[in-house]
């Protein structure tokens, strides 16, 4: 299946969106639309952090079990993402670039590596809905990393 991309341009600098992203509790604030039930294991932040959500998506549930697999401050995180009991695994990767014009561009790829046949039959369809859900994501990112920072300044 085809992976997913979505960006957006925030003023804060790219470290200040990796020390946010970093930390895998901060993900349930901009996520908590369609992901909820988030029960953490692991450190706090970096490789290992792991999550475990459950995603509604399409008028269904499915559990999801997030974890870090990769980090590189501060341009890039990778998670890994287990669901439909081991037959869909995925990875989420975090993409964050200075913009020349001051602030960061946050791209967030959505990649199936392995997919049940539903999945794979109705792949146009939970593109586009992953695509229109991750867009949220997105802006709602952008929201929480403003008000993140503002607080640290305070």
């Amino acid at each position: 299946m085809k992976s997913v991309t979505v960006s957006i341009g925030v003023p804060q600098t790219p470290e200040q969106v990796y020390d946010f992203l970093d930390v895998m509790a901060h993900h349930e604030r901009f996520t908590d639309h369609y992901l909820t039930d988030w029960p953490y294991s692991g450190p706090a932040r970096g490789v290992g952090s792991c999550a475990t959500v459950t995603a509604t998506l399409a008028g269904t549930k499915t559990d999801v079990a997030i974890e870090v697999v990769e980090a590189e401050a501060p341009h890039r995180i990778v998670e890994r993402n287990i669901s439909a009991a081991g037959r869909r695994l995925a990875h989420g990767v975090y993409t964050i670039e200075p913009l020349r014009t001051g602030g960061s561009r946050v791209s967030f790829t959505y990649a199936w590596t392995r997919a049940p046949f539903a999945d794979r039959l109705l792949a146009p369809v939970l593109r586009a809905t992953m695509q229109r859900v991750n867009r949220t994501v997105m802006r709602r990112l952008a929201t929480e990393l403003a008000r993140h920072v503002s607080a640290a300044g305070s």
